[in-house]
């Protein structure tokens, strides 16, 4: 077979390379041949036009059955390949931010055939993970973090007087981090050679886009251009007494043109070469314009405009609510579970209603949430209260330290934000906050196991990280109901609270209609039984009540209370449980590092309670990987066989497995 250019005006680089045309693959999908990014490298563009659909339906089918998120990945199809196209990866480091937009990368990187594993127990991360393969150079859950990781690896390749190119690929809204922001600051200071792709994927910088604006970008990161330019200037510099001077005009009127045609301005003033914008979904465009900017050699940051949903009819309607989905049904869109009509309403519901009900009561209670509004369920408050909601994207630090300003001017700023990312703001939660013991209600999204987003989202250090700090109050409802009381208790509390409740939906409790200040401090008793005590918190109290029904069958009955409190604990409550019955179990889904059971092993201690036999169970001095909520907890020790279980070995006289 011959080795025709890949394409007309196809980037210099691919000659030797076998090309695979149309005509000779058309007995077969193309991705069947596809199994690592030289197999792409080998083809035409019309090829690579019918992969990029490919790609689409395998990913838009997976996600239906397992979730994930779709939108975004839907949308860097053409950008995934292009990129891998034109770099030599993995000798060529690639690092996705947050990884939201990585499963093109996935497939096309030897994961094709167990891509149906996605978000499963065992299968692949929603993530990418340099455990899975040699192309995953980063791990990333977290976003903004992409162009620091970069610049060091950039930073590490001059080090070593290697010569690879590094290339991050950032959306957007990531682009609101200030992380981000140092990373560019650092990395356009030190101008080594950098690609920073930005993926405009709301079209939120610049909507200018078109031919004209393509051309140019690819006609000046050309080789003739760009040695042009080197030339005039070095001719100019020659120039007695004028020359420099000529310099500074001809690169002023450089850049006062660039400034009419492209919104790159102030990256050019961070010491980055700015391309674009560029059309996200042109494969031609694409690959011209990255095998010009490979030859350069300092920081570039490419400008790509895509459509988030790119393909799938419904997710280019309502890319919001295909940025992560549940399992969904294709040819309508609609989640599996949309004909149920009783569920019990999610904890992140209850906290949307709950906080708007207190706001109507109490017009100094403002709301606070980054880049998440609808995933914390603020988004009924937002439209009711519009001037008392705050969308600072996604920069935690600078969300809880505004709430801190607002709260020394007497409002009650409630800060709604996922678990694992209140984890970048502790600073701010220390210095900020509870050092000026300001009124400061963090309330906690996804507290414990969130599920298939795995590690880098799962909730299990709040209470550890959090419980230290002094004039804070740490608490956890054991159902729905209860958090509403919570939520109550923390606006009225005048000090800093904080909060935290699991991912999913409650367990259908009965709800009261107002809700109710709660003692701050005091816990409750469950259930009495002779034989030994099972204090547990949060999203592990049911379990514990069902792990007491499960005892009874064996003769064993236990004392069941909702601690509810995991500073202040409720010291007179669990001292004299802890005199009374000389065992008890102590459970959280929490880390046992420094968690609940650590503070309870702490009273004890103060207290000079030392003839009680305990048992912590929790999570283990590890990172857990991805599975179902239930799955994970069954697999800790904290659901209810795993609490009677331990229960059994206490009342045989065995320790059972060590903790958790």
């Amino acid at each position: 077979m011959n080795n025709p250019a890949p394409f007309p005006g196809a980037p210099p680089g691919n000659e030797g390379r076998q090309v695979f045309t149309m005509t000779e693959i058309s007995k077969e999908r193309i991705l069947d041949k596809v199994n690592d990014p030289e197999d792409i490298r080998k083809l035409d563009l019309n090829s690579l036009t019918v992969l990029a659909e490919e790609i689409r339906e395998m990913i838009i089918e997976t996600v239906s059955r397992s979730g994930g998120h779709l939108a975004s990945s839907l949308g860097t199809v053409e950008l995934t390949l292009a990129i891998h196209y034109v770099f030599d990866t993995p000798r060529d480091k690639l690092i996705w931010d947050v990884g939201h937009q990585a499963y093109t990368h996935k497939i096309i990187t030897g994961r094709k055939d167990r891509f149906h594993t996605l978000r499963q127990k065992g299968g692949l991360s929603g993530f990418p993970r340099k455990e899975e393969s040699p192309y995953d150079v980063f791990n990333s859950g977290h976003s903004g973090t992409s162009i620091s990781a970069a610049a060091g690896l950039a930073e590490s390749r001059c080090l070593l007087n290697e010569n690879h190119r590094v290339i991050a690929v950032i959306g957007d809204g990531s682009m609101t981090a200030g992380m981000a922001f140092e990373g560019l600051n650092w990395a356009g200071d030190r101008k080594k050679g950098l690609i920073i792709i930005l993926n405009d994927n709301e079209m939120s910088i610049s909507a200018n886009v078109g031919a004209l604006s393509s051309y140019l970008n690819r006609l000046m990161t050309g080789q003739t251009v760009t040695k042009l330019k080197a030339e005039v200037k070095s001719f100019l510099k020659t120039i007695p007494s004028i020359g420099e001077g000529m310099v500074r005009v001809t690169r002023q009127i450089e850049e006062s043109l660039k400034s009419l045609i492209v919104p790159g301005a102030l990256f050019e003033e961070l010491g980055f070469t700015y391309v674009g914008p560029l059309e996200g979904h042109r494969l031609d465009h694409l690959i011209k314009t990255l095998e010009n900017i490979k030859k350069l050699q300092r920081p570039v940051l490419v400008h790509i405009v895509t459509k988030k949903g790119k393909g799938y009819r419904p997710a280019e309607a309502e890319p919001l609510r295909f940025h992560g989905v549940a399992p969904f049904e294709v040819n309508t869109g609609l989640p599996l579970s949309a004909g149920e009509t009783t569920l019990p309403p999610s904890y992140t519901e209850m906290f949307g209603r709950t906080i708007a009900k207190l706001a109507r009561e109490n017009s100094r209670i403002v709301t606070i949430t980054a880049a998440m509004g609808n995933g914390t369920g603020l988004d009924a408050f937002a439209k009711e209260f519009p001037e008392r909601f705050y969308d600072v994207g996604i920069a935690e630090q600078h969300g809880v330290t505004f709430a801190a300003g607002l709260a020394t001017a007497s409002f009650i700023p409630v800060v709604a934000i996922y678990s694992t990312f209140m984890q970048r703001a502790y600073d701010q939660v220390i210095h900020d906050v509870c050092l000026q013991n300001l009124p400061v209600v963090l309330a906690m999204d996804r507290g414990g196991f969130v599920g298939d987003d795995g590690p880098t989202h799962h909730g299990l250090f709040d209470f550890s990280y959090l419980r230290s700090i002094p004039n804070l109050i740490v608490m956890a409802p054991k159902d729905e109901n209860e958090l509403q009381h919570m939520l109550k208790t923390a606006v009225e509390a005048g000090r800093p609270a904080s909060l935290r409740y699991p991912r999913g939906r409650g367990l259908g409790v009965p709800i009261d209609a107002e809700p109710q200040r709660l003692d701050i401090g005091k816990g409750e008793i469950l259930r009495v039984g002779p034989d030994l005590a099972i204090v547990a918190i949060g999203s592990t109290v049911h379990p514990a009540l069902t792990a007491a029904q499960i005892l009874i069958e064996g003769g064993i009955d236990a004392t069941v209370i909702n601690a509810r409190f995991v500073k202040p604990l409720d010291r007179p409550l669990l001292c004299e449980a802890a005199s009374r019955f000389k065992r008890m179990i102590v459970v959280e889904e929490n880390v046992l590092m420094g968690g609940f059971g650590s503070a309870v092993l702490e009273l004890f201690e103060e207290a000079g309670i030392a003839d009680v036999k305990i048992r912590r169970l929790g999570i283990k001095d590890q990172f857990m990987e991805h599975a179902t909520q239930a799955q994970l907890r069954k697999m800790s020790g904290i659901d209810s066989e795993g609490i009677a279980e331990a229960a059994r070995h206490m009342m045989e006289g065995n320790a059972g497995p060590a903790g958790g």
